[in-house]
């Protein structure tokens, strides 16, 4: 029998206990749609993926202020993976989207302009796809004394306070923040049927640019928000319509494109600075693509070369390449120049709005404005807290022996306190506040301090009243942090501009046919360029009546002009931007055909090839200054160098370093000197004042430059110096002689 009835039990289903289980039932879309993906999306768009106007997403916002209470903000670093513990009391989620959003924040992984995260270990690098981050447990962080600006006076009832997921805490719902960080740093992020993408900018451009929208909320933001500013630099190529397009509606495409130097040397071109939508690899991977398919010819190796010096691709061109042409290819070919789209989708107030540069820091002013009104009536408040016990004291300290007596002649302490309200006509908060006192306090010069206290509290109400009642006053606090902010951690722009006119020139740069040429430029700043053939079957040079051939050259048609001003500015051109001409024409007019200044002069011409060599430029206070020609050449076609020299001094002459070279320095004081260029070296900034070469005497200049030759002295060793400066020596009657032969000849 027990067999049996241990037979007979059968498990019981589940389904036996809830009706019409594993019954399918239908359901209409719409309705799954509203009850189950709704507030799925509502949840993605509102607490995940959007920005708020303070510049961060929930997730930042959580694990900075988990630091924050950490007391992060100072002292040592601790283990990342002890931040990421604290934080999951706040952020519900695993730890690895936690450290996630840790390492994107960090100042070792490069990811924003200024970073909030102190780091210390291998974060990774945004600029790469394979440098992954270490784990949580090897790396250390504590915050960045930026973040301080972020937790400012957040004690102060700033900002709401909600419960934590669990109601065992309270976090902040934004960040009073004294600056908009929401401009500051990039911010990407994908919600559902939206998505947001907002560029950095410069933070001092954008803390003046919101002082002027508080003096002026009509005034033109692209007067001092010159454009997007990230972290990892490059090329912006300046689009003045795109620009005034993301600044009015919070969209619009940016083109970035890399940094780059060539290494002629090595025949190599280092790109050291790359788009912030691309990686190191994807780079890599495109040109090797481009290379394999035939596209492009003259790469001959690629490799990653970053390291802790930063990112590097070195590309080995081959010989004959022109690096810059070959640049040119690969930004219209390969990532090397991308697109960064803009959209200024934030969260206003739980609702996304795609806003514009001006139309989000009007926002944020308003924000802010808030923010700062919330702190004054905190301090108002506990200033009239204050005040309101020191006066329940002060009619106390009128009568010091009565309240003594109250005290003493009370049985029971819990009467004490209802009874010092009686005797001086006070409240139970202001009595409390006298009973507490100690006995030592009830001396005289207690009570004048207390007094003089009750004074400045009032004094100090007066002026938190006026505050809030003056919206000036409210701007006056905001602009003055703004200008701290901006002084404190404000930096250079590290994306510099490219300008429409730079590319239509390397658009239109086209393959320059090469044949031999003269070129001949005069005093007046005539030019004229002469085939050889040409020049042999013609006559007299014709010149303008008074004028002089200044320069003779025999080059070709691919060279390259300097042409040196006397206002320190020099004008670049080519050889071949000009049209061969005859010796019977006058020729081109320099300062018209390049557009000098009104009254700017030709002071002097160089001719190069290749921008290999040094200038020397001769000042009449007797100084030299050697500068390479290569601090002339420009990675752009651009027209015109200011600072092209030293403007201390007047100009005598300039020359360029001949091997064996060497020149006389005649001075108004009938001197001499032989100047070896070999004695001084180059100094690569083009405008120093130079090496002082000829000592002068009272009201001595130096007034003549000019090539050493055979011909010049009799005993050149009599003019000759072993150190600089040197005075010259006194000009004999023999070298004087053959010296105004020569000069006449010249002339002549």
């Amino acid at each position: 029998m027990p067999k049996k009835q241990k037979e007979t039990k059968k498990p019981v289903s589940s389904s036996a206990y809830i009706k019409d289980a594993g019954l399918v039932v239908q359901q209409p879309i719409t309705e799954m749609l509203q009850e189950n993906y709704m507030p799925y999306a509502m949840s993605v768009i509102i607490s995940r993926a959007l920005p708020e106007i303070d510049g961060f997403k929930p997730s930042h916002r959580k694990l900075l202020y988990t630091m924050y209470q950490m007391g992060l903000l100072t002292g040592a670093r601790t283990k990342s993976a002890n931040v990421v513990g604290q934080t999951m009391h706040l952020n519900p989620h695993g730890e690895g989207a936690i450290y996630e959003t840790m390492v994107r924040l960090a100042r070792g992984n490069e990811s924003l302009l200024h970073p909030y995260v102190d780091s210390k270990g291998n974060f990774g690098k945004a600029y790469s796809r394979d440098m992954a981050y270490a784990a949580s447990r090897y790396t250390e962080v504590k915050l960045e004394k930026i973040a301080g600006e972020l937790f400012k006076d957040i004690a102060k009832d700033t900002v709401d306070f909600v419960p934590n997921y669990d109601n065992t805490t309270t976090e902040p719902t934004l960040f009073p923040t004294t600056f908009p960080a929401v401009l500051v740093n990039s911010n990407v992020g994908i919600a559902v049927s939206m998505a947001s993408s907002i560029c950095p900018f410069n933070l001092a451009e954008v803390c003046d640019t919101t002082v002027q929208l508080l003096k002026d909320p009509d005034s033109d933001i692209s007067q001092t928000l010159k454009g997007p500013d990230f972290p990892g630099g490059g090329f912006l190529l300046y689009n003045a319509e795109e620009l005034r397009k993301v600044y009015e509606t919070g969209r619009g495409s940016l083109r970035v494109r890399a940094r780059y130097q060539v290494d002629k040397s090595a025949g190599c071109i280092e790109i050291t600075e790359i788009p912030p939508t691309t990686t190191v690899e994807v780079i890599i991977d495109k040109i090797i693509e481009q290379v394999k398919a035939g596209k492009i010819r003259e790469i001959s190796d690629i490799r990653d070369e970053t390291d802790l010096n930063g990112l590097k691709i070195a590309i080995e061109i081959k010989r004959g390449t022109d690096p810059d042409k070959l640049m040119a290819k690969l930004f219209k070919m390969t990532p090397l120049e991308d697109a960064y789209s803009c959209n200024f989708n934030v969260l206003i107030g739980g609702v996304p709005q795609v806003l514009g540069a001006k139309a989000l820091l009007l926002e944020w002013i308003k924000f802010r404005r808030g923010c700062v009104e919330r702190r004054v009536r905190f301090d108002l408040k506990k200033a009239q807290d204050k005040l309101h016990l020191l006066q329940g004291l002060g009619k106390i300290l009128l009568d010091i022996d009565k309240a003594v007596k109250i005290v003493r002649e009370t049985e029971e302490e819990e009467e004490v306190v209802p009874n010092l309200m009686i005797g001086f006509g006070i409240d139970e908060i202001q009595a409390e506040y006298v009973a507490e006192i100690k006995l030592r306090h009830l001396n005289r010069q207690y009570i004048l301090d207390r007094l003089q206290e009750t004074q400045e509290l009032e004094r100090s109400i007066a002026e938190m009243e006026d505050i809030l009642q003056s919206p000036r006053k409210i701007s006056k606090i905001i602009i003055t942090e703004l200008q701290e902010v901006a002084k404190k951690y404000g930096q250079p722009r590290k994306t510099m501009f490219v300008y429409a006119d730079d590319l239509e020139d390397e658009e239109q740069e086209e393959e320059v046919e090469d044949y031999p040429v003269h070129l001949f430029v005069t005093s007046e700043g005539y030019f004229k360029k002469i085939l050889p053939q040409s020049l042999r079957m013609s006559g007299a040079q014709k010149l303008k009546e008074g004028d002089e051939i200044r320069h003779q050259v025999d080059t070709t048609n691919r060279a390259e002009l300097l042409f040196f001003t006397d206002q320190c500015q020099v004008y670049k051109a080519k050889v071949c931007d000009f049209s061969e001409t005859k010796a019977s024409l006058m020729g081109d007019y320099i300062p018209s055909k390049l557009g000098f200044d009104e009254g700017e002069r030709l002071a002097d011409t160089v001719v190069t090839m290749d921008y290999q060599g040094d200038i020397l430029f001769f000042f009449e206070n007797g100084k030299v200054s050697r500068v390479p020609l290569s601090a002339y050449e420009t990675k752009t076609n651009r027209r015109k160098l200011q600072k092209a020299y030293s403007d201390k001094s007047p100009l005598v002459r300039i020359a360029v370093v001949e091997p064996g070279q060497e020149f006389i320095l005649t001075s108004n004081q009938k001197r001499k000197l032989i100047f070896n260029p070999d004695m001084i070296l180059p100094k690569s900034t083009r405008d120093n004042q130079g090496v002082a070469v000829m000592t002068l005497k009272k009201n001595g200049f130096v007034e003549k430059v000019e090539p050493l030759t055979e011909n010049s002295f009799v005993s050149p060793h009599r003019y000759r110096t072993k150190t600089l400066p040197a005075a010259g020596a006194v000009v004999r009657e023999e070298d004087l002689g053959e010296q105004l032969t020569l000069s006449g000849e010249s002339k002549g």
